[in-house]
């Protein structure tokens, strides 16, 4: 029998380190909460169940609209897109405590306006949650050095992002609209611990070694909360922030669960990287591995084991 989970549909142990738990952590229980992108409610349920919060919901997918319709109070089908959908919200409800979009708006044309919008839609306390995939990863610089964006369903490379963030894009998006950043996050995962493990380790050491200089190559998504400029109080800056290492069990955890995720299967194995003497690459034709089943979002991203 098929399994009826939708791509984005995970559980979330809140104990961890992973993006949505640490989103949720950065919400006050009992807070009126607008979640932007909320997909079928994997972080929704949460909010409302677990930290008894008031939730209001945006979700353009009709499929993940009918899971989260019983995790929050009212679920608008809006388009981000639509530069009105901010005024359509505060006309029906008003101002909210937090407005969160986790991985949302690198899925939008123009995040700094859907960003404006959600600046709109704060009380006069309220912060705005953001999580984002770190394009700058130096498993993705790996890719882009193998001449190869590995797309997949998910991930770093999801088919569907259109808007990339290195960290200096982060902290830019939010100083365009004017806002200033108070707490900030982030999820650290080597190469080894993602979804490009296998193109990873075929890359020569002394590349590996070479993207792995930039102290943010680690970054997997950054997880920050702002507020208007003239709110600020931290106005943290992102460039002087640490990278501290995932802790020993965290590490074994994913390094155990992406060796089980095979390349894509339209993944061209071979080469393009020629020897440190700086001759041609020499390679034979090889085909790409023959694909089979990888393991669900819900495993790999869900945190929960």
């Amino acid at each position: 029998m098929a399994s009826d989970k939708h791509t984005y549909e995970y559980d979330i142990d809140l104990t961890s380190d992973v993006a949505p738990a640490r989103v949720l952590r950065m919400v006050k229980s009992g807070s009126k909460v607008l979640e932007i992108g909320a997909g079928p409610g994997s972080i929704t349920r949460h909010l409302s169940g677990t930290l008894g919060c008031d939730v209001v919901a945006l979700e353009i997918d009709p499929t993940a609209i009918e899971k989260l319709k019983p995790f929050a109070r009212s679920v608008y089908a809006a388009d981000l897109n639509n530069p009105d959908w901010a005024d359509v919200v505060r006309a029906k409800d008003g101002t909210f405590d937090y407005v969160i979009a986790a991985d949302v708006l690198e899925h939008v044309y123009d995040p700094w306006r859907v960003l404006g919008g959600m600046k709109t839609l704060l009380n006069d306390s309220g912060a705005v949650i953001l999580s984002l995939p770190h394009a700058g990863h130096a498993a993705v610089l790996g890719c882009l050095v193998d001449e190869d964006f590995e797309y997949r369903q998910w991930g770093l490379l999801d088919r569907t992002h259109v808007r990339f963030f290195g960290i200096k894009n982060v902290q830019s998006l939010y100083v365009s609209q004017g806002m200033g950043i108070e707490e900030a996050e982030f999820v650290v995962r080597s190469p080894e611990m993602t979804e490009f493990v296998h193109r990873w380790n075929r890359l020569p050491a002394d590349v590996r070694a070479a993207l792995q200089r930039n102290r943010y190559s680690h970054v997997y998504q950054v997880v920050s909360k702002a507020v208007p400029q003239e709110r600020a109080k931290n106005n943290i800056y992102l460039m002087g922030q640490n990278v501290p290492p995932a802790d020993a069990g965290t590490v074994a955890y994913w390094k155990k669960v992406m060796l089980t995720v095979t390349p894509a299967p339209e993944s061209d194995i071979r080469s393009t990287i020629g020897p440190a003497d700086g001759s041609a690459p020499q390679f034979l034709p090889v085909s790409p591995p023959k694909p089979r089943r990888t393991r669900s979002l819900r495993r790999l991203l869900g945190l929960k084991k």
